[in-house]
């Protein structure tokens, strides 16, 4: 038995060390590499709903990206359509690009500034999102990062 526990032990430890010896090598040989994150948010727009939801984003979600991007927080955004969605699939994508995703309290600053920059309290921003649900509904959101090849 204490043959058997030491053996299992010494498996380990070869393992272990193999695993941080080879870290390295395997991080520099692994064929993708990490890149920006795409947040990808799936939109049903209900019968009748585009025109208001269509001109919601050309004014409203807009000229928030816009000050998201003029604080380097996302790099880019962009509406896609799914020009032929099947039954149960969104309507729109939206989409926003970041470089990487912030910690707790940076996520907080940001809120804040962002209160400071519209004028509005998390209160007003939770309902005017409430209000836009008579006209579309929020599928899914995914995160998603962009892997491309090494060279």
């Amino acid at each position: 038995m204490k043959k058997t526990i030491k053996r299992a032990l010494a498996a380990v430890a070869i393992v272990a060390a193999a695993i941080s010896i080879g870290t390295s090598a395997v991080a520099d040989e692994w064929p993708l590499v990490g890149g920006d994150y795409w947040e990808v948010t799936g939109i049903d727009l209900k019968d009748g709903g585009s025109w208001k939801y269509a001109n919601w984003l050309a004014t409203e979600w807009r000229k928030n990206s816009d000050f998201a991007k003029s604080k380097g927080w996302i790099k880019d955004y962009m509406v896609f359509a799914n020009v032929h969605n099947r039954s149960g699939e969104p309507d729109l994508y939206l989409v926003r690009v970041v470089e990487d995703v912030p910690s707790g309290a940076e996520g907080e600053k940001r809120l804040k500034e962002y209160q400071d920059w519209a004028a509005k309290s998390l209160e007003d921003m939770v309902g005017e999102s409430g209000n836009r649900a008579e006209y579309r509904t929020v599928m899914s959101t995914s995160l998603l990062q962009v892997l491309t090849f090494r060279d």
